[in-house]
């Protein structure tokens, strides 16, 4: 028995009512997703997988992760946000003075 359903995921053979779609909550509508592809060459499985986790880290998923894992706040969040952009400011200004040979 094959459903069909209105978003991107496959059928996975669950009885009805148990199988609740990855991309079906309602904040997650309109977002393009992209899919991470790691090829395993001579079924070198660890290799594939650190390629897999360098991956997922440039893209910022783990720490997505992290901050999803407990609900935040939205000042929490603003005052996060704000301290981080703090930080890459200093980074920033630390760098420039670096370069130009303060």
């Amino acid at each position: 028995m094959i459903q069909s359903f209105q978003h991107q995921s496959a059928y996975c053979g669950f009885p009805k009512g148990l199988f609740r779609p990855l991309f079906a909550s309602s904040f997650m509508k309109g977002m393009i997703f992209k899919m991470v592809q790691v090829i395993v060459r001579d079924n070198n499985v660890d290799q594939a997988l650190k390629a897999l986790k360098k991956k997922m880290q440039r893209e910022g998923v783990f720490r997505e992760m992290k901050l999803r894992r407990n609900f935040e706040k939205p000042s929490e969040k603003k005052a996060r946000e704000k301290a981080e952009a703090v930080r890459r400011a200093r980074k920033l200004e630390r760098k420039r003075l670096e370069r130009d040979g303060f």
